[in-house]
């Protein structure tokens, strides 16, 4: 019995021993489960979905440019690009080399990659190779294993329909530089352009829209399985252009192989219907970068294809100046329209002698024959009696030597001296440089556009200022009608004087610009020629019966130019055009005016709202 009784506390003892330590080790599990499951279960539950779930920025879709009646001249193409997450990639380094090892990176994509790394953070994709063709998404997309944080993403790039027939205007894009990125960290988003020009620059900020994500379910080597979610960027606003593209495919048709511009404004509130540079440039490869080669060919080529002449081409304005001239004498009462002004052929001032374009004078003229012979001597006398300063307040005035009012990055505001101007500059002002101004040479030095300008204010007696901005996000904006701009403050019966030799010039017999007469009898176009020397000829070489400006290498050929408004008797549009080097306004300027405001007419932008298709097809081919 005492031995029975031995083994059954033993017994007990052992299971007791054998409980508590079973009591001990669920205890600790279930410590272990609550700490895992409670405390801890937060923290666990965001591990495995970020194993399960990849989480992405996207760039917004930017935003269209349009012309007046709608045609896209700005839009957005898919661009499906490989980017690398740092964060889902276990080794960057390794992760890069192999990626290399299927489509090689170069020395420039490696540094950039590195780059962007370092600067930006982990979460933020970083772009490694963009514009993919099938085969190379393919090669990724089998591959995906032994590329963690590597993925294809479809994205947009940027394309211009039209291609360098708008470059100046539109401008084009070009991905963010360091500082950008700097300021703004979104900004690096793979796939996101900046303007850099033109529109696209100074409506970058609405065009470019807000980022959006995507939430994708990803399987234990970071494949793709499914999308789960996406929240779209909201897309940049759209913006619509007072150009109509199909008049700028005509204009830059009549400009030909010449390194010319051409302006064509509504001189009834200023929107700018064309805006012609030749040569150009395709805005697009600036999207997908410049290669040297290219850069070079365009800074080497003398007509400077990348400069938009009509904002930035700075020129003296020659005989086209010579309304300005008038319109200060008439305010000053320097000069009447009947006023009559003696050419020989020249006007001396001490030992210098001033000619007249044409050897043995004009005679004796008023303003109406003034402007219509473009008589140099003429206006000599009338910029002496009138004096500088009136005539570059009243040219400011018009719009010439001042910065406009104008929706578009980098235009140049040309000059107008003044003698204050002069006397800044250590040298004191004299008549000479006065008589010399009359004829629009000398300091004077104005822009494609500001004619345009000139020519506009003169037609409408209106302060009215060039823009490109018809709408913006679908709304109409404010200048669209002539009331919304001030009045020149010019008496009416001077601005009909100036009009009325501006008519004469292509209208009467005698005129310098009979080749800008408009064929239709009943729609009368008026204008004014123009040839700017760029080089001084001497008075020996002048008076010999020698001298023959065509004869003389390109770059030292005088400009040609010609302004006009047209229809005569209720002007709605004016223009300009500049030929750099082309001799003379009235027999290269003046055709192609008269072959651009007769297309103006015919297609009537103004009245039409939209284009026939016919002319949509003409502008695409």
């Amino acid at each position: 019995m005492r031995r029975d009784a031995e083994r059954t506390g033993v017994f007990t003892r052992r299971a007791l021993l054998l409980m508590g330590g079973q009591v001990a080790i669920l205890g600790a599990l279930s410590a272990r489960l609550y700490q895992v499951q409670v405390e801890d279960g937060a923290r666990y539950t965001t591990l495995a979905n970020e194993n399960r779930i990849s989480a992405r920025m996207i760039a917004p879709p930017r935003g269209r440019i349009l012309d007046r009646f709608g045609a896209v001249i700005a839009g957005s193409s898919t661009n499906w690009r490989a980017v690398l997450v740092a964060e889902q990639a276990n080794n960057v380094p390794a992760t890069l080399d192999a990626f290399s090892a299927l489509l090689p990176l170069n020395e420039y994509e490696r540094a950039r990659i590195d780059r962007e790394l370092h600067r930006r953070r982990k979460f933020i994709p970083v772009l490694i190779r963009e514009f993919l063709t099938w085969d190379e998404m393919a090669a990724i997309e089998v591959n995906a294993p032994d590329l963690p944080g590597i993925v294809v993403d479809a994205g947009t790039s940027r394309e211009y329909p039209f291609g360098n027939k708008l470059a100046h205007i539109v401008g084009y894009v070009a991905p963010p530089n360091e500082s950008d990125v700097a300021d703004d960290p979104l900004l690096g988003l793979p796939g996101l352009r900046l303007g850099r020009a033109g529109m696209e620059k100074y409506h970058d900020l609405g065009l470019r829209g807000r980022a959006g994500s995507v939430q994708l379910e990803v399987n234990a080597v970071g494949r793709v399985i499914r999308e789960l979610d996406r929240l779209e960027g909201v897309q940049g606003e759209d913006v619509g252009l007072t150009l109509d593209a199909g008049l700028q495919q005509s204009v830059l048709t009549t400009l030909g192989d010449e390194s010319a511009s051409a302006v064509v404004m509504d001189c009834r509130n200023g929107e700018v219907l064309a805006m012609a540079t030749n040569p150009s440039f395709d805005p697009s490869v600036f999207n997908s970068g410049v290669s040297q080669a290219q850069w070079l060919e365009w800074t080497r080529d003398r007509r400077t294809p990348l400069i938009n002449k009509a904002t930035s081409g700075l020129y003296a304005p020659g005989s086209t100046f010579k309304m300005a001239v008038a319109l200060a004498a008439l305010e000053a009462g320097t000069l009447s329209p009947g006023d009559h002004i003696g050419c020989p052929g020249y006007l001396d001032l001490g030992d210098t002698r001033f000619h007249c374009w044409r050897k043995g004078g004009h005679g004796t003229l008023d303003l109406r024959g003034g402007l219509k012979n473009s008589c140099d001597v003429f206006f000599y006398e009338v910029a002496r009696r009138t004096g500088i300063d009136h005539i570059a307040a009243m040219a400011n005035r018009l719009g010439l030597g001042t910065e406009l009012e104008l929706d578009l990055p980098g235009q140049r505001s040309g000059l107008i001296p003044t003698r204050e101007w002069r006397m800044a500059k250590g040298h004191p002002w004299n008549v000479g440089d006065t008589i010399v101004s009359g004829i629009g040479q000398g300091y004077i030095q104005v822009t494609p556009l500001q004619l345009a300008t000139y020519a506009s204010r003169i037609a409408s007696g209106r302060m009215v200022q060039p823009h490109l901005t018809r709408k913006l996000a679908g709304a109409l904006q404010p200048g669209s009608e002539p009331e919304d701009w001030p009045v020149l403050g010019m008496p009416e019966k001077l601005l009909h004087a100036v009009r009325e030799g501006m008519w004469a010039v292509v209208n009467e017999a005698g005129g310098t610009a009979p080749l800008a007469k408009l064929a239709d009898p009943g729609v009368q176009l008026a204008g004014k020629t123009g040839s700017a020397q760029v080089r001084r000829v001497s008075r020996e070489l002048r008076e010999s019966g020698h001298f023959d400006s065509q004869k003389l290498p390109w770059e030292y050929r005088p400009h040609a130019l010609f302004v006009a408004f047209a229809p005569y008797d209720a002007p709605r549009y004016a223009l300009a055009v500049v030929i750099e080097h082309g001799n003379a306004g009235a027999a290269a300027a003046a055709p192609m005016a008269h072959d651009i405001m007769t297309e103006v007419l015919k297609r009537d932008p103004g009245n039409r709202t939209e284009p026939p298709s016919a002319q949509v097809a003409e502008v695409r081919s």
